[in-house]
């Protein structure tokens, strides 16, 4: 598995905030196809604790390498 994440940070007010997220998730999984892959990064990125501590728009490319 290789995971990159794109963070915007902008000026607020008060300061600097996390706006938005963007996940890019590629990995290789035997037996997966990708929609079976795209259902399971989404209830992961869904359950995943860390992301639950910002807020922020949190989006995810997931893509199964052949």
């Amino acid at each position: 598995m290789d995971t990159a994440a794109e963070v915007t940070l902008e000026q607020v007010e008060g300061g600097f905030a996390i706006t938005s997220i963007h996940l890019i998730l590629k990995a290789k999984v035997p037996g997966a196809d990708q929609a079976k892959f795209e259902e399971l990064a989404g209830k992961a990125k869904a359950g995943c604790p860390v992301s639950k501590l910002f807020k922020a728009n949190i989006t995810l490319d997931a893509m199964l390498l052949s």
